[in-house]
């Protein structure tokens, strides 16, 4: 008998050294599957990291602009207390201290209302600004 190409077994399987061919093949069409992977991994945690930056910038301006506002009001407020002609006059400079801008100011009886507005992080200028209101004056009976 001749001898068979199918291996020394006769049963007629590749043997090894077909098989080695076929994982080097296999492995050739996976190069670089690594790369890309990082890659795409890379990617996300670039996108999760910018998306809570831009939640952070909003929630800095959110607490700015309540903090602004609680202090223009209660600045109003003593004034008025303290018997000022014009209480809501240091209204906005107190505002601007806290990196807001006054948008109202109004005295109703000995309670007073502000709202300001924080324009969000310069470097993200599509985010809205934020806007509070504050409200002081004595306790209400009740």
């Amino acid at each position: 008998m001749g001898r068979h190409p199918s291996g020394a077994d006769g049963v007629g399987s590749l043997g090894r050294a077909g098989r080695g061919r076929m994982t080097t093949a296999r492995r050739r069409g996976e190069r670089g599957a690594g790369t890309v992977l990082i890659l795409a991994i890379a990617l996300v945690v670039m996108v999760a990291v910018q998306a809570v930056a831009v939640l952070a910038a909003g929630q800095t301006a959110r607490h700015r602009a309540a903090a602004a506002a609680d202090l223009a009001a209660l600045a109003v407020a003593h004034r008025l207390a303290s018997g000022a002609a014009d209480p809501c006059a240091d209204a906005g400079r107190i505002a601007r201290a806290n990196g807001a801008d006054l948008r109202d100011c109004i005295v109703d009886g000995v309670e007073v209302e502000v709202q300001v507005r924080v324009e969000t992080a310069s470097a993200l200028p599509w985010l809205p600004a934020q806007e509070r209101r504050a409200r002081a004056g004595p306790p209400r009976a009740g």
